[in-house]
């Protein structure tokens, strides 16, 4: 069932938290959608503008309405991850969403206050709510490229300013992810006394949380032992930190990264073990085992299991 992304969050907000996972493909839909019918969990499935680009925008919204009727007890909303201007417009006009993210991050407070309101009036007037974001996180995602100097968190003293001249319905604030598999290199994790303050000055004001992926050494051990050559310095975001992130008024967490890591460790480990194989049905089912096993786990970390209820 398609709800709104405002509705999750006034149900959510500081009780558990919403995964809000990136799809790409039929057999990452297929355990999402597995895996959200069988916790009774809430979700959000997320496209990205090279997403759209790969598959085609109405392959993707067809490959999730399709889910909604083989798994018909799901309960989620859709939402454009990362827009500019022309996707968040396209999406706004050509339906399916319900929400979007404008990611005006990269330019000055003001130009992102302006991008933000005008897309907040387009997206308002058709029930559309809206994610903003202000700072820039850093790494490497889809297309999105931040180097480590470019990293700037959110200036707790200019969020309440920046929500109330734009209208948003949910803010992604930078307090030390990253996008990509290289998170918190440098060991610091998240910045709690920002989200603390930010958190007073916007309370009851859901918050995002982009590059919520954990990183598990382990996938990345697995994959390197098959043949690849990911960096072992890397960690994402950990159980303790996201079940705190909640109570501070995070109500989404974004998930991409952990998602490619169990498809490249499926299909290295298949091609491997299995050198005589070339059917890419069989690595494609133990994909959608692997990835559902995940988000079981992660909707019980974020103590959404069972939550669906209250949306239905």
């Amino acid at each position: 069932m398609l709800v709104s992304t405002k509705e999750i969050f006034r149900k959510c907000y500081r009780r558990y938290g919403i995964a809000a996972v990136n799809v790409w493909s039929m057999e990452q839909i297929h355990g999402l959608f597995r895996a959200a019918q069988k916790a009774n969990a809430p979700f959000i499935v997320q496209t990205t503008p090279v997403a759209r680009n790969y598959a085609h925008p109405e392959m993707l919204l067809a490959m999730i309405s399709a889910a909604a009727k083989i798994y018909p007890d799901t309960v989620f909303a859709i939402h454009l991850d990362h827009g500019n201007r022309e996707h968040v417009f396209d999406c706004i006009e050509s339906g399916g969403y319900t929400s979007v993210m404008i990611d005006a991050s990269h330019e000055s407070f003001g130009e992102n206050v302006s991008i933000t309101k005008e897309v907040v009036k387009k997206a308002h007037a058709k029930n559309i709510t809206v994610e903003a974001e202000l700072g820039v996180l850093s790494g490497v995602e889809d297309d999105i490229t931040v180097d480590e100097k470019s990293k700037k968190y959110t200036r707790p003293a200019e969020v309440e300013e920046f929500v109330n001249q734009t209208g948003c319905d949910s803010l992604a604030v930078a307090v030390g992810t990253s996008h990509g598999a290289y998170k918190f290199s440098g060991g610091l994790g998240l910045q709690f006394d920002i989200l603390e303050e930010i958190q007073n000055r916007l309370p009851f004001f859901p918050l995002v949380l982009h590059g919520g992926s954990a990183v598990n050494f382990e996938e990345i051990q697995r994959i390197n032992a098959s043949g690849g050559q990911l960096g072992t310095d890397a960690r994402g975001v950990s159980d303790e930190e996201l079940v705190r992130a909640i109570q501070y008024g995070v109500c989404k967490i974004n998930i991409a990264t952990d998602a490619r890591l169990i498809w490249t460790r499926v299909h290295r480990e298949f091609f491997k073990l299995s050198p005589a194989l070339f059917d890419p049905i069989v690595p494609g089912k133990s994909f959608m085992k692997e990835y559902e096993k995940f988000i079981l786990e992660k909707f019980e970390l974020l103590k959404a299991t069972g939550k669906a209820v209250e949306l239905k």
